[in-house]
Parts: C-alpha cells; structure tokens; sequence
C-alpha cells in the first residue's frame, strides 16, 4: 500500500451523492477560503490537482469549494491526535459534518475524526510502532469487522506473528475513504464509485 492522505472535507449533504454528480469548483470561494484558514501564507496559484493526491508537500495547499462540499489537504492535517485539531478549523466549518482523514503508507499510520455540528463524535489514530494513540467516541459501522478480526492481517498463530493489530491499519484507512467519501485509493477497481482523479481540486504554493 502505497496510499497518503492528510485533508479535512466538510459537508452538508452526502459526500458520495454530491462528488458523483462532478461538481463544478468555486473557484472564487475556494481562494477566499484558504486565504481565511491560513491567513500568514502568500498564496500562488498553481495548475489544478485532483482528489487522488490529498497528502500536499509542507510548502502547498489543495483545496476546493463545491456546492455542499469543502475539500482542504495541507501538512497541519497531518496530526497524530485529531482530537486536538486547532479550533479555527472546526469553527470555519458551520453545520454539518467535518471529517479529518490521514494516513500514510511508510509507518502504517491512520488517523480519523468525525465532528457533527462542531462537536467532536469519533477519533481514531494508530500505527504499529505507537500502538492506538488516541480511540475517542463509538466506532462506526464500518470499523466492526476490522475490530472483530474479518480482515486479518496474518495468522496470530503463526510463531512468527507480531503485528500489533489484528487488522491493517491502511485497509482501515480505505474502508473509512469509501464510508465517509464513496471512494478508494488503492484496492478493488470498482466503475461504480467515485472516481477520485476525476474531481479536480485547485493548488496553491505557500511561499
């Protein structure tokens, strides 16, 4: 797996339903919004991107404004304790849900968080060398089996066998993409779900 994200998506509707209708981007929106989120940075334009690529180098922002939906990658995503998410991020966000989504494919790591009207619902961050650093709120629907063992990660009866879950922290990752998103990095090629290199999403160097 080779799959690195670290973005957050606010939405007032369904996620799936309103990237499968291939929104257009607001582009005057977008600009206004990630000169609010990172007001210190001068901002340049650089070509557009897509929601394939969500894990930008420290020096670059993607972002997108659609109807209903709000897309912003940038390194401060990129935290081992979404919980402590700085709040000009969360009070940006008015209604609705926002999502915090990161993982990264070298140190296996993946951490997740749901707030629903502001308030914090569930948090998740793992990876084998840190162990669970932070399990906050109910799991979701989608999280069962992967606790329950229906996706193992090897044979715990095998003398050799020391990974620390019992279950890949990126499959995870990828189940929580297509749960809150409709979509997937890596896996099964499936015509029916949404297809991330076809949503473009703007770019921006932060000189």
């Amino acid at each position: 797996m080779g799959a690195k994200t670290w973005m957050l998506v606010h939405s007032t509707g369904n996620p799936e339903e309103i990237l499968k209708r291939h929104p257009a981007i607001d582009r005057s929106a977008t600009i206004k919004l990630v000169n609010e989120l990172f007001p210190s940075e001068q901002l340049e334009a650089l070509e557009d991107g897509s929601l394939d690529f969500t894990c930008p180098p420290d020096d670059q922002i993607v972002a997108a404004c659609f109807p209903g939906l709000t897309v912003v990658a940038a390194q401060e995503f990129a935290i081992d304790y979404p919980s402590t998410l700085s709040a000009k991020f969360i009070d940006a966000f008015s209604g609705g849900d926002l999502y915090l989504h990161a993982m990264h494919s070298v140190v296996d790591w993946l951490a997740f968080a749901v707030w629903k009207n502001g308030t914090l619902h569930r948090s998740l961050s793992l990876s084998p060398d840190s162990g669970i650093l932070e399990d906050i709120g109910p799991r979701l629907p989608f999280e069962a089996p992967y606790w329950a063992g229906e996706y193992p990660v090897g044979d715990p009866d095998e003398e050799d066998f020391d990974y620390p879950f019992i279950f890949h922290p990126l499959e995870l990752g990828e189940e929580a993409l297509l749960a809150f998103f409709g979509y997937q990095l890596e896996g099964m090629i499936d015509a029916t779900r949404v297809q991330p290199e076809e949503i473009p999403l703007m770019r921006f160097k932060r000189k």
